[in-house]
């Protein structure tokens, strides 16, 4: 695989999340907010790649590509921006839906664009070789890319690559702490019915004693 193979192969995956989110039903909150999750994971690592790898080796090897750079990289900026807001709104939010239409329409929009026009270009500025070679430093950086958007970090190097090594270390740790705390869903106690003097019955609730309820975020 090549790197334009692999970057099509991320594009893809994305849009069969997005289809999902389509047909996931108005009340599937949970579902759409896993679907959302795995949308915001999959383009935070791609964004990222694109910007330590690819988009560099374009700019230095094909420099009247630049303007289609430069172009793609302010498009990952306004995607990072609605990506951050999504990563703490909760699906029944008011505007959850419309937020990931948005993202829907730009992110097609530039896969288009790349697919279509920056592609090709590239294809034929470098040799397979070294498009292979460039598939290699993709994967390698792609085990390393923080899992999360991060708007306000440089989106090229060497800023993007130092800021993104901190980046992916915080990342894991806020995953962890967010996968706990989206499982833990909120359950009704059970009640026990006791008898007073007076003959009158109550409901007391039952504390939970499992470990979760002792867990610290």
């Amino acid at each position: 695989m090549d790197a334009i193979a692999l970057l099509k192969a991320d594009h893809k995956t994305v849009e069969t999340l997005f289809r999902k989110f389509e047909k996931a039903g108005d009340n599937a909150k949970k579902l759409k907010r896993k679907l959302v999750d795995q949308i915001i994971r999959e383009l935070a690592v791609h964004a990222v790649i694109e910007e330590q790898v690819f988009y560099p080796a374009i700019r230095a090897k094909a420099g009247k590509l630049e303007p289609q750079v430069l172009e793609a990289l302010e498009e990952h900026h306004v995607a990072k921006w609605l990506l951050s807001e999504l990563d703490s709104l909760p699906p029944e939010a008011e505007r959850f839906d419309a937020k990931v239409s948005v993202l829907m329409e730009n992110i097609r929009h530039h896969v288009k664009e790349e697919e279509e026009e920056l592609f090709p270009k590239v294809r034929k500025a470098f040799s397979p070789r070294e498009l292979k070679d460039m598939a290699n430093a993709l994967t390698v950086a792609k085990k390393a890319a923080p899992t999360r958007p991060h708007p306000r970090a440089p989106d090229t190097p060497p800023g993007n690559v130092v800021v993104g090594a901190v980046s992916t270390v915080l990342d894991m740790g806020r995953d962890a702490v967010r996968a706990v705390r989206r499982k833990a869903t909120p359950s009704k106690k059970p009640t026990r019915k006791t008898s007073t003097k007076g003959g009158t019955k109550g409901a007391l609730p039952i504390p939970s004693l499992s470990a979760d309820s002792h867990a610290t975020m």
